[in-house]
C-alpha cells in the first residue's frame, strides 16, 4: 500500500496531498479537544499510533512500486474516528519514510490519503452502522477488515490514475488483482488481531471507553 518514493508524477503528488491536508487539519484540532477534555484517553491514543506502526510496517512485496501489509486503521478509526486516525497515519508514515524507506515524501499525501484516510473513513462508518445490530465483535471486525481492504482499493485507484495502460479500467483491474493475492489474508488477519486488542482495551479500561462513547454505559455495567 506504501507507494514508493518518486513513483507518482508530481501532479497527482500534489493533488493527494491538497486532498489529505483538510483532514490532517481537522484531525489535528481533534486531538488537542480530546487531550484536552479527556486527558486519561492520551495512552489510547499512543496504543493505536503504535499498532498501526508495528502492523505497516510488515510490507511485503506486491505491485510494482508498492507493497502489501496490514494497515491498523482500525483499531484507530473505532476509538477515535477517522480524523483522528489520519494524524496518526501522517506521523506513521513520515517515520517509516526517513527510517525504514517504506513509502516516501513525494508519495506521502497519497499514502495518507489511501491509509490514513479512506480505510479510516470506511472502518469507522463500518462500526457505527453495524454495532447496534451486531455483537460489538463482529463490528470491529467487519471495521478492521474492510477498513484494510479499502486502503488498497484505494491504492490501486490512486495508481491506475496515474498509470493508465492500456486504460484506467484495465489497469486498476490488473493492480486489485495483484493486490488481492496477498491482502484478502492480510485483512482477515489484522481484522482478528484488532479484535483482540479491542477486547482486551475494553476489559482493562472500561470507563475511558465509555467517555469516548464506543460503549454505552448499560455494556460496561453488563
Amino acid at each position: 500500500m506504501h507507494i514508493m518514493e518518486g513513483f507518482l508524477p508530481w501532479q497527482w503528488c500534489l493533488l493527494w496531498y491538497l486532498l489529505s491536508a483538510p483532514v490532517i487539519v481537522y484531525g489535528l484540532i481533534r486531538i488537542i479537544r480530546i487531550a484536552d477534555e479527556k486527558p486519561e484517553a492520551k495512552p489510547l491514543l499512543a496504543v493505536s499510533g503504535a499498532f498501526m506502526f508495528v502492523l505497516s510496517s510488515l510490507k511485503l512485496p506486491s505491485v510494482t512500486g508498492s507493497c502489501s501489509h496490514p494497515t491498523g486503521n482500525g483499531l484507530g478509526a473505532v476509538l477515535f474516528g477517522p480524523a483522528v486516525t489520519s494524524v496518526m497515519a501522517l506521523i506513521v508514515l513520515i517515520f517509516q519514510a526517513i527510517l525504514l524507506a517504506h513509502g516516501g515524501l513525494t508519495t506521502l499525501g497519497a499514502n495518507v490519503f489511501s491509509m490514513g484516510i479512506v480505510g479510516p473513513f470506511c472502518a469507522w462508518g463500518i462500526y457505527r452502522l453495524t454495532r447496534s445490530s451486531l455483537s460489538t465483535s463482529v463490528s470491529v471486525f467487519l471495521a478492521a477488515f474492510l477498513g484494510d481492504l479499502m486502503a488498497y482499493v484505494t491504492t490501486s485507484v490512486q495508481l491506475a490514475l496515474a498509470f493508465p495502460i492500456p486504460g484506467f479500467s484495465e489497469a486498476l483491474m490488473k493492480f486489485m488483482i495483484i493486490f488481492a493475492y496477498t491482502q484478502l489474508p492480510l485483512a482477515v488477519a489484522e481484522g482478528l488481531l484488532t479484535v483482540v486488542i479491542f477486547e482486551n482495551i475494553l476489559k482493562l479500561k472500561p470507563d475511558i471507553m465509555e467517555k469516548l462513547q464506543i460503549i454505552s454505559k448499560k455494556a460496561t455495567e453488563a
